[in-house]
């Protein structure tokens, strides 16, 4: 075979694994998955103290934050109405959304309410937060883009049930859902000050939040359309199109992931502390980053562990891009970026912090284990299920043998 010919090989060979499938099924669903457990955790954990982070009784009021708008043209829906009860409902919107996308239930409408409830808070005082808000600020936007209830959702329960009808049912749930969020983006735009532009202020130079929107509504109803009433060609484009939108979020993922641990280990490099081995040692002794002080005072009485975390920590971020040509070594790689995440976690006090982190570094985990893991809990699961079916068959086979009719048979 020639170079050409082998290069058509390959190219032809690369465009239909592109095309034909939605790649890493079951590393996206763990990505959704983490992602908004993080973002619901957050929210939960900071119910009481909402107003004061992101309402109207933080030290960053509404007028503050609308001129800051009016300078970066950030997206957020809090800006719509300087009123208490609508920051209770973009709240309490965040919150559901969050729940509905963990448990995958109309993944494709929640990814996008998820997003919003993102934007919206993080947006309003963006001096709140760190690192950690930051990456889900990201995630939030590229999950949009996936599809990522293919499996382990109850988007993907319900698949399932449809699979073996000739036609699928009228899905009223969903008639109902998009009707309704289109009818609260049409609120919106029309008696708010949304800014929902089709040309300005929006993610991408030229295109608008309007656009992007409406953009996500409309598809959202060409895909019911084509998949009822267009089962051919049309669906065959469709589904053409949702895997290459798929799979380009999935490479920016994992890009995002690669440059975090890139830039992070390549500027400790360039930093003294890091280069002598004692960086570690400082945050260990700052008591907003010592949630248990004795498990700290340990560690840092160590100078020898200290300068093996320091430099261990330094090489796991600058080594992990280039270990991705190498399965097993980027397998270890990442139960040591994890185990790390997990030590920040504990020692420092950043839990969302180290949950976002851990959630993007799942993109790289191996479908093996991924696959292991649930065959695992789906015997657990079914063992579970036939011992609940068993106990009242048994109970009530006891209870017959004890009754009076059955002593008198004896």
């Amino acid at each position: 075979m020639t170079p050409s010919a082998r290069l058509q090989t390959a190219v032809a060979r690369g465009y239909t694994h592109v095309t034909a499938s939605a790649l890493g099924p079951r590393q996206s669903a763990v990505v959704r998955i983490g992602f908004s457990f993080t973002w619901l955790l957050f929210l939960v954990r900071e119910w009481p103290h909402r107003r004061e982070l992101y309402g109207p009784d933080g030290p960053w009021n509404w007028d503050m934050a609308a001129r800051l708008i009016d300078g970066n043209r950030a997206f957020t829906a809090l800006m719509w109405s300087d009123s208490t009860v609508w920051f209770e409902i973009v709240y309490a919107l965040a919150i559901v959304s969050s729940a509905l996308l963990l448990v995958g239930w109309r993944t494709r409408t929640m990814s996008v309410l998820f997003m919003i409830g993102v934007l919206s808070l993080q947006n309003r005082s963006i001096f709140v937060g760190d690192g950690g808000d930051n990456l889900i600020h990201l995630m939030s936007m590229y999950l949009v883009l996936t599809r990522c209830g293919q499996v382990w959702s109850l988007d993907a329960r319900r698949a399932a049930r449809w699979a073996g009808r000739a036609w699928p049912p009228r899905d009223t749930t969903g008639i109902v859902l998009w009707a309704v969020t289109g009818a609260a983006l049409l609120w919106a735009q029309l008696f708010t000050d949304a800014r929902l532009f089709l040309t300005a202020d929006g993610p991408l130079p030229g295109l608008g939040w309007g656009t992007v929107l409406w953009g996500l509504w409309l598809v959202q109803a060409g895909w019911w359309f084509v998949r009822r009433y267009a089962p051919g060609e049309p669906r065959t484009v469709s589904d053409v199109l949702a895997n290459v939108a798929h799979n380009g979020a999935l490479l920016v993922i994992m890009a995002e992931v690669c440059l975090l641990y890139a830039s992070a280990g390549w500027y400790k490099i360039q930093g003294s502390r890091w280069q002598d081995g004692t960086a570690l040692y400082y945050p260990l002794h700052l008591d907003y980053f010592s949630p248990w002080p004795w498990l700290a005072d340990t560690m840092a009485s160590s100078g020898t562990l200290v300068m093996v975390l320091t430099y261990g920590t330094v090489i796991v971020q600058v080594a992990f891009p280039f270990t991705l040509l190498n399965r097993r070594a980027k397998n270890v790689m990442l139960v040591l970026l994890m185990m790390e995440h997990l030590g920040i976690a504990v020692m420092l006090g950043l839990p969302f912090f180290s949950l976002a982190v851990i959630a993007a570094d799942s993109v790289f985990l191996p479908t093996n284990a991924l696959r292991w893991a649930e065959a695992r809990l789906g015997r657990a699961r079914d063992r579970l299920a036939a011992r609940a079916v068993w106990l009242p068959g048994q109970r009530a086979r006891e209870s017959d043998e004890e009754s009076p009719a059955g002593t008198l048979v004896r």
